[in-house]
């Protein structure tokens, strides 16, 4: 489907890989491992698997454990062996993740233009809490949404149902930012019109609807909400 900018009065944006660049962790154990990459490749890549296997399982924890429990994983995998004084110092960086450049003033922009602004994520609202005082963005959001409200993650309907409700907006009239593939597509499933925020001129996903919007920058989706 064609995006259409008429419809859109609300703007949600996730936020790992969307406004925080979530491969600075990397730094973070660079200092502790000897190969960062394949340990933080790994840790992300099943920190969202377990996400989504706890919606089938009833096995909700809040993200930050989940992440914790991620990692812990990509150590074992790898044989790395930290106390876990030192995992928790690894695991921090989450809390001051670099932010993209063009985050501040593209949602600047989206606001003075009349959008309401949020974060839809799955991250606890102490790790958002931190992530948006980071970023320098909390003056320009009308509110932030956790999967913790409703104990269920991305990609599942009923967090982006929960985020029309929480923002007082009906579904079709939200266009939802993500850098991920799976929740621009859960946020089409619910009705909302799904944008992807490429940064990396990654190829798109061959499984599931296109996006109704690609975007390599937030000044582009302002552009694309001006006609």
């Amino acid at each position: 489907m064609a995006f259409d900018p008429d419809r859109v009065t609300t703007v949600t944006f996730d936020s790992y890989s969307t406004l925080v660049d979530v491969d600075a962790v990397e730094r973070a154990l660079a200092d502790r491992v000897d190969d960062p990459e394949p340990v933080s490749a790994h840790w992300r890549t099943r920190s969202l698997e377990y996400t989504m296997v706890a919606n089938h399982l009833d096995e909700y924890e809040p993200f930050y454990e989940v992440n914790r429990k991620a990692l812990q994983h990509a150590l074992d995998v790898e044989g790395i062996d930290l106390d876990p004084e030192t995992r928790d110092e690894i695991l921090a960086a989450y809390h001051e993740l670099d932010v993209f450049e063009d985050v501040r003033d593209g949602i600047d922009g989206l606001t003075e233009a009349g959008y309401d602004c949020y974060v839809l994520s799955n991250g606890n609202p102490e790790m958002l809490e931190s992530m948006v005082d980071h970023c320098g963005i909390d003056d320009l959001l009308t509110g932030v949404i956790s999967a913790d409200e409703l104990q269920t993650f991305k990609p599942s309907v009923e967090l982006y149902e929960h985020a029309a409700e929480r923002t007082g907006t009906p579904v079709d009239e939200i266009a939802h930012v993500s850098a991920l593939w799976f929740d621009v597509q859960g946020a089409q499933h619910a009705g909302m019109q799904g944008v992807r925020l490429d940064r990396k001129g990654d190829p798109w996903e061959r499984f599931g609807p296109a996006p109704d919007l690609t975007v390599e920058t937030i000044d582009e989706l302002h552009a694309a909400l001006d006609g």
